[in-house]
């Protein structure tokens, strides 16, 4: 393995069992001894389907994680993202030498320190000055290592005040930050945190980030990260790997993993090309029906991709079922990181009774406000205060490209998530 690489996995997969373990088993059991014995391979490696947890499958195997391949330079920070169920704990737990692939292999150079559950490794009845010496013992510090970092330990943790008070005592939030402290200041050579990070407040999980970046940047270390939260993805990460129903479908520097994710897995956008058609879906109630979403130009073009000086023209499409009074219709405007950019409403217009039939609303955002990136076009219809019509958290992606591929050669990205053209006067 080259000297730069700290951790190699190659076509690992990891195959489970559906049901109540340790019944029904015995003919799987004897089937798989003797094709071992014969020397030949496991007959249920041949079976079995992906992780898809939102679909009922024919198989009772199924493959967690499926030849999944990637490298890991020392110093790297890597971000693993996707849904719920993709893969992204069981890869972790395999890597934590908590469980073993079914198939592959891994190879790695240092010590590996995990944080996968909150609470892992720690015993209720001890206080959280016993639990540092028994987690550190178990993550692999020696007793002389921890008394030199103990104090330091403590202080990072914030939980001065209940360090000699029994862990069963913690809220979830102060478990967690005495379990991150103690694996942070092991020294790994690859620290691995899984989405407990979350149970953290904001201050600590600011301070924890911290830390990861000074582990990665300062001491060299390697960081693998999972989380949802992609602007501490962003932040923290030099590059992502994007899972999918067990399987490794992007990797790439985070920025793009974190495109890739909301583009086409984890947000599902329901329309591309600049256009969506609900022919195929029914979105809506009763009163009102969602049609269509479409971005076009000041030419009427239908695109997705537009100039930082262009307007844009979002039209919604509605087939009003009966007549409705005090309606509400919306366009939301994000980030990838799934900030709101800004929201405008149909409260703006003065006539809010429509009559049935299909009707279209145009709202123009205008040019020279947003910045150079890719954003999500949302809607939704209510009648505030009583019921929703619709309401989608994803419909369009579009991109706002930078002037120089217009001919300009000032390329320079504004920070903000808008970069309004302003009047300016002197006198």
């Amino acid at each position: 393995m080259d000297e730069h690489i700290i951790l190699k996995i190659e076509n690992v997969s990891k195959q489970y069992r559906l049901g109540i373990l340790g019944t029904g088993t015995i003919s799987h059991d004897l089937n798989k001894w003797w094709h071992r014995i014969r020397g030949k391979q496991d007959p249920y490696l041949k079976i079995g389907e992906s992780n898809d947890r939102a679909s009922k499958g024919n198989s009772e195997y199924v493959w967690a994680l499926k030849e999944i391949n990637f490298q890991v330079k020392k110093g790297e920070v890597l971000g693993i993202i996707g849904k719920n169920g993709a893969g992204k704990s069981t890869l972790l737990k395999i890597l934590s030498k908590v469980t073993g692939p079914t198939t592959g292999t891994i190879k790695y150079n240092g010590r590996i320190a995990s944080l996968l559950e909150v609470g892992t490794g720690f015993h209720p009845e001890m206080t959280g000055r016993e639990n540092i010496f028994l987690n550190g013992a178990i993550l692999g510090m020696t007793k002389k290592e921890i008394n030199t970092k103990i104090d330091e330990i403590i202080s990072f943790s914030g939980c001065e005040r209940y360090i000699d008070t029994p862990v069963k005592r913690y809220s979830s939030g102060m478990t967690v930050r005495l379990a991150f402290a103690v694996a942070a200041h092991l020294e790994p050579d690859i620290l691995i945190v899984d989405e407990v990070l979350a149970v953290g407040d904001a201050e600590f999980q600011k301070k924890a980030i911290g830390k990861m970046q000074d582990i990665s940047g300062t001491d060299g270390r390697t960081v693998l990260f999972v989380s949802h939260n992609m602007a501490a993805v962003k932040s923290l990460c030099t590059r992502g790997v994007v899972l999918n129903n067990g399987q490794s479908v992007f990797e790439g520097s985070s920025d793009d993993a974190i495109e890739f994710y909301k583009n086409n897995n984890g947000l599902n956008f329901i329309g591309n090309q600049g256009i969506f058609d609900s022919s195929r879906q029914d979105i809506g109630n009763n009163d009102v029906k969602l049609l269509q979403v479409a971005c076009s130009d000041s030419k009427g073009r239908i695109r997705s991709n537009y100039f930082h000086d262009e307007s844009i023209t979002v039209k919604i499409t509605l087939n009003i079922l009966k007549r409705i009074e005090n309606s509400r219709f919306a366009l939301i405007v994000k980030t990838l990181s799934d900030d709101i950019v800004f929201v405008s409403s149909s409260f703006d217009i003065t006539n809010t009774s429509i009559s049935k039939g299909v009707i279209t609303l145009s709202v123009k955002i205008p040019g020279s406000l947003l910045n150079n990136s890719n954003y999500i076009i949302a809607v939704s219809g209510a009648i505030p205060g009583k019921r929703y019509f619709f309401e989608t958290t994803n419909c369009l992606n579009i991109k706002v490209e930078s002037m120089e591929n217009k001919g300009f050669g000032f390329n320079e990205k504004w920070p903000g998530t808008v970069h309004p053209v302003l009047n300016w006067t002197v006198k």
